[in-house]
């Protein structure tokens, strides 16, 4: 128990050094905190509890989930359970798990158009309920491996920021589990006995570019410890004038004056 508690004020004490450096959350927010049943959400729900119970930013949330009528998805597990914890939550049931299944060939990643549809839907739910932010679970790892995802396989280097506001600007999505590491969140989750809800739409997709950056990194962090805490330490210390970016640094407008030297 004295290790779990320890766990506990680690994730707690991590999540409020996240929150705080990016200013996620003010005084009178209403925050959509967009629950999967994984062990991510549910770890953010309970320390998001705890924020508003026990911290000094005054602010509502409204639990959502999204019911993607997947075959054999169990409805009851979490309005159970969010019942049980006493929140305020609202399960959309919208159909996109049919419109991946007809849109992406078998053995494709369907992901990203799973992402795309799953997210606008949250976007109009939260106009709706009066939400000026969204929460989402993504923690550490998720960051690092979007990071070597975009720089591997789309030439790009971008990872997930810890707060952004959506296109049309009238949203803002945060990720306070930013800072967290992935192993102290499945760590926490099974103390916590969580009720969780496996993604079987993507999660049989053996052949997922990101399950092969994951295990790239495990090996690295094996081979080199502490190596995944360096990678994330670099995505924010970045240094403009040292990469090839004109949009970032403007190279064409460096030059240096050219001295005369006199003649004897």
């Amino acid at each position: 128990m004295e290790n779990q508690k320890k766990l506990q004020k680690s994730l707690i004490s991590t999540t409020s050094r996240c929150m705080k450096d990016y200013n996620m959350i003010e005084d009178g927010d209403h925050i959509m905190i967009c629950i999967s049943g994984g062990k991510d959400s549910f770890t953010m729900l309970d320390l998001m509890i705890h924020f508003q119970k026990y911290g000094n930013v005054n602010f509502d949330f409204t639990v959502v989930n999204m019911d993607q009528k997947q075959p054999g998805f169990p409805e009851e597990i979490l309005p159970n359970y969010l019942d049980e914890i006493g929140v305020n939550y609202c399960i959309i049931e919208k159909d996109t798990y049919s419109i991946v299944k007809e849109k992406i060939p078998e053995g494709k990643t369907m992901c990203s158009l799973c992402s795309r549809l799953r997210r606008g839907t949250l976007y109009d739910k939260a106009r709706e309920l009066g939400c000026n932010k969204l929460a989402l679970g993504h923690h550490r790892d998720d960051i690092i491996e979007t990071f070597f995802l975009n720089l591997f396989f789309s030439g790009k280097m971008e990872a997930m920021p810890p707060k952004y506001k959506i296109d049309q600007g009238d949203l803002m999505v945060i990720r306070p589990l930013a800072y967290c590491k992935e192993e102290e969140i499945i760590s926490y989750s099974q103390w916590k006995n969580y009720p969780i809800i496996p993604c079987n739409l993507c999660g049989s997709q053996e052949n997922l570019q990101r399950k092969k950056i994951k295990s790239l990194l495990s090996k690295w962090e094996e081979e080199y410890p502490n190596r995944k805490s360096i990678i994330f330490n670099a995505l924010k210390n970045i240094s403009p004038s040292h990469l090839l970016d004109n949009q970032l640094f403007d190279f064409k407008e460096l030059t240096t004056e050219i001295l005369e030297i006199p003649v004897e």
